[in-house]
C-alpha cells in the first residue's frame, strides 16, 4: 500500500490494480514518476531541497468539504432534472392537444346524427331519434330534438368527453341541420 496520486488528489493507502490514469503510479510499494524518466521512488521525500530526487509538493487527503465541492459542481443527472421539471409541462399540452381532438371529434359526431336525424325525419316522420343514435359513435348519448312539417329541423346535442378524471368542465357540442320534408 502506497499513496495514489491522480489529477492532484492523493489517496493514502490505496491498492491499484490498473495503472492507466495520468500521473504518479502505484506498483507494489513504490510510486513510479512518470514526469521524470528512470526516477523511483519509495513515497517519501527528501527534506532537503537540494537532493537529487525531484521535488514534489506535499499532498494530503481530501476532506469531506472538498468531496461534497467538487460532487456540487458536478453536473451529472442536470438533465434528468430538468426534464423532471419539464415532463408537467409537456404531459399538460399533450393532454390539450388530445382534449382539443376530442372537441373536435364531438362536434363532427353531432353534425353527422343531425344530418342522419334530419334525413330520416323528412322521409319517415319519427324515424330521426334511431336515426341520429345509428349514425354517431357508440359512446355518445345524443339528445336530439326534431319538428317541423315542410322543413324538418334537427338538433343533437352531445357531451364533451374529458380527459382528466374527475373533472367535468360540462362541455357541449350542439349541432342543427334543416332539410325540406318529403311530398310523397
Amino acid at each position: 500500500m502506497a499513496d495514489l496520486c491522480v489529477a492532484g488528489t492523493c489517496v493514502a493507502g490505496a491498492h491499484v490494480l490498473s495503472a492507466h490514469v495520468p500521473g504518479p503510479h502505484v506498483v507494489g510499494p513504490h510510486v513510479v514518476d512518470p514526469y521524470v524518466p528512470g526516477r523511483h521512488s519509495s513515497g517519501t521525500h527528501s527534506s532537503d531541497p537540494h537532493s537529487s530526487s525531484t521535488h514534489r509538493p506535499s499532498t494530503h487527503t481530501p476532506g469531506l468539504r472538498t468531496l461534497l465541492r467538487t460532487r456540487l459542481r458536478d453536473d451529472r443527472g442536470a438533465i434528468l432534472l430538468e426534464f423532471t421539471g419539464f415532463l408537467p409541462t409537456l404531459l399538460l399540452v399533450g393532454l390539450a392537444v388530445i382534449q382539443l381532438g376530442l372537441v373536435g371529434y364531438s362536434f363532427q359526431q353531432a353534425g353527422s346524427g343531425a344530418r342522419a336525424a334530419a334525413r330520416a325525419e323528412a322521409l319517415e316522420p319519427g324515424a330521426g331519434q334511431g336515426a341520429a343514435d345509428a349514425a354517431m359513435s357508440a359512446w355518445y348519448e345524443p339528445q336530439v330534438a326534431v319538428g317541423g312539417t315542410e322543413l324538418v329541423r334537427a338538433e343533437v346535442t352531445v357531451d364533451i368527453p374529458t380527459l382528466v378524471p374527475f373533472v367535468d368542465l360540462g362541455w357541449t357540442a350542439t349541432r342543427t341541420v334543416t332539410m325540406p320534408a318529403d311530398e310523397d
